[in-house]
């Protein structure tokens, strides 16, 4: 078996789990490989392990690649991957799971979170613009904000976004929530008061995107969300890129519509070298950090290794549907 570990970007794929164990070939692969180049790269290759949603693998990409009998994704889905194509093809699919991984009981708040209050903090203590200014030999620039007395506001109350009302509570904010199926008893349940999308965004100083990319989400926040905005008001995103629109975000970011963005996600990851985010002085800007950490990634790998192991075993688990 030749195996494909890609898009490991900390080169730490090959020391977080026992690959030797498999007897077979392992490529690691820590850069993004051009989808033009996706096809002759992994031609030969029996086995790709993907991390989730860095790379797409669509139809027209996997039908060239013939070798290919085991695709596995860390996460239980992957909406990058044509897995129903996969499916009618006899390509076994499988994913990973972090046993109790940010549910009740587990000690800490999930990566995301972190990365999020992380973005939070930056924007309103202007932590990268004061910190840039000090390395040039300038003392305080201007004014932070304060997140007492604040409204965050949570597009989305799942796991994570339930997750970020306790801290937002410490902090002194009020918390108020909105998606398509959230109702008030289940935004009441979580600590969180439901108001309507425009609500939303009429009362949010925090905008705190907690959804899962899909048709219905896709291009959620646009030109017209923004300018319901306060021009006050701060957009977080660390769930991904697509759900806003990019173009319009960076109008709202040029023109005052909103005071500022801390962003871990983009439309096109990595950031290509022309967009024009990191030229805005009022961004706050990581590389989709969101789950990175070595208590996810050891654990996330060496499932991978278990997976491919159980395959060979013609026993396969975790299998997506």
């Amino acid at each position: 078996m030749r195996i494909a570990v890609l898009d490991d970007y900390h080169r730490v794929a090959h020391a977080f789990a026992d690959w030797t164990s498999l007897n077979s070939e392992v490529a690691f692969f820590d850069r993004p490989i051009a989808a033009a180049d996706l096809p002759r790269a992994l031609h030969e290759f029996d086995v790709l392990v993907l991390m989730r949603e860095r790379t797409a693998f669509p139809r027209e990409l996997l039908e060239q690649l013939p070798n290919l009998k085991l695709l596995v994704t860390t996460g239980m889905r992957n909406a990058a991957v044509d897995i129903a194509y996969l499916n009618e093809r006899g390509v076994i699919v499988c994913g990973t799971a972090i046993p109790g991984y940010g549910e009740p009981g587990w000690r800490g708040l999930p990566s995301t979170v972190e990365v999020a209050w992380a973005l939070i903090f930056a924007v309103f203590k202007r932590v990268a613009v004061e910190d840039a200014a000090m390395r040039r030999g300038v003392w305080q620039q201007g004014l932070p904000h304060n997140l007492g007395g604040r409204t965050l506001g949570l597009l989305g109350l799942g796991r994570l976004g339930s997750a970020m009302v306790a801290p937002a509570k410490v902090f002194g904010m009020d918390v108020i929530a909105w998606s398509e199926n959230l109702t008030p008893e289940r935004a009441e349940q979580a600590g969180a008061v439901y108001a309507t999308k425009p609500e939303l965004m009429a009362n949010a100083d925090v905008l705190s995107i907690h959804l899962i990319l899909s048709d219905r989400t896709r291009g959620l926040i646009g030109a017209a969300e923004f300018t319901q905005m306060k021009p006050t008001a701060t957009l977080i995103n660390t769930s991904r890129g697509p759900i806003v629109d990019e173009a319009s975000l960076i109008a709202a970011l040029r023109e005052g519509q909103i005071a500022g963005a801390g962003l871990d996600v983009y439309d096109h990851e990595p950031l290509a070298a022309d967009s024009e985010l990191p030229g805005l002085p009022n961004t706050v800007l990581l590389p989709h950090l969101g789950y990175v950490s070595e208590d996810t990634l050891r654990p996330m790998y060496q499932q991978c290794v278990e997976d491919i192991a159980a395959y060979m075993a013609g026993e396969p688990i975790r299998v997506v549907a």
